[in-house]
């Protein structure tokens, strides 16, 4: 099975602090490189945790609060520094094109490669990327200003190949890749052998749902129902809800409710508000509502399985 894992590398809401930076993190899927957010100080992070910046080609941002794109200009600066001649691809909503553009024009700075927008929209929720690998989708998020999060899927894996039956059946090997894709076999003689008797069954696809910033919202559950790893944010302690309420914000407690209400299998939370040195009462109170909670801790990897 092939890699499919997320790098935290920005834990903090507004402000760094406790040596926590703003929002980012990188989901390495069978070793293409995606950077979801990319908040002041994203480059120091990928090159403190040994992080190649070169393999990022495609960028997601969420919404336009300085937390979740203020990195952005400096790390497109620095890939051109560095040489980067290939094309890279910015997922966001539109004024990001023109604060990218702008502070390219006034430094009079001309890349050395292409940066191609597409521009997000918080109407509906749309497929917005595919590849080989994995689809994306937008999640309608409710915040103060238009924000999305993201949906990343693993595309079906082809069926796997029964070697030994291959074998017994004197099945060339040319016809291998239409076994993968789930046709049956039919030998000289007309006889059928089903797929499944040559087969087995593909390890079931994974997904990762990042829910930035919102007001606790259950319009998107059925979307992100059942994905392996949640990415939700809980700024605040419940007993603040009222702040998180003037905030647009999620409480940690309301983050394992989204969870549990989702049937999700396991919960990052980040997003942390600079009043909490101490994160263990957040983690506690999201795994009062579900069990399988985890911190957003920096520089950690976590396996999507």
């Amino acid at each position: 099975m092939g890699s499919f894992e997320v790098i935290v590398l920005g834990s903090s809401s507004a402000t760094p602090a406790y040596n926590r930076n703003p929002s980012a993190q990188l989901l390495n899927i069978n070793e293409k490189f995606y950077l979801i957010d990319c908040g002041e100080a994203t480059q120091n992070q990928l090159n403190k945790f040994k992080l190649k910046s070169s393999r990022i080609d495609y960028i997601f941002i969420s919404h336009l609060h300085g937390d979740h794109y203020l990195g952005l200009v400096g790390l497109l600066s620095t890939m051109h520094l560095n040489g980067r001649t290939k094309e890279i691809h910015v997922f966001g909503p539109p004024q990001l094109k023109e604060i990218v553009d702008l502070q390219l024009v006034v430094s009079e700075t001309q890349l050395r490669y292409e940066v191609i927008f597409h521009f997000t929209h918080t109407e509906y929720p749309e497929q917005i990327f595919e590849n080989n690998d994995v689809t994306v989708e937008t999640i309608i998020l409710n915040h103060r200003i238009p924000t999305t999060g993201f949906l990343i899927k693993e595309k079906p894996r082809k069926r796997k190949i029964n070697t030994a039956k291959l074998e017994e059946y004197d099945i060339p090997l040319e016809y291998i890749p239409l076994l993968k894709n789930g046709i049956d076999y039919t030998d000289k003689f007309g006889h059928i052998i089903l797929n499944a008797e040559l087969t087995f069954d593909p390890n079931p696809s994974r997904s990762f749902a990042y829910c930035s910033d919102t007001l606790y919202n259950e319009d998107f559950i059925e979307q992100i129902e059942g994905v392996n790893f949640l990415y939700h944010e809980a700024t605040f302690l419940h007993e603040l809800i009222d702040r998180a309420v003037e905030t647009f914000h999620t409480t940690a407690l309301q983050a394992g409710i989204i969870a549990k209400k989702a049937k999700v299998r396991q919960l990052m939370i980040g997003h942390f508000s600079a009043r909490y040195r101490d994160l263990e009462p957040l983690l506690a109170e999201a795994k009062s509502e579900f069990d399988n909670v985890v911190l957003a801790i920096e520089g950690e990897k976590f396996l999507i399985c």
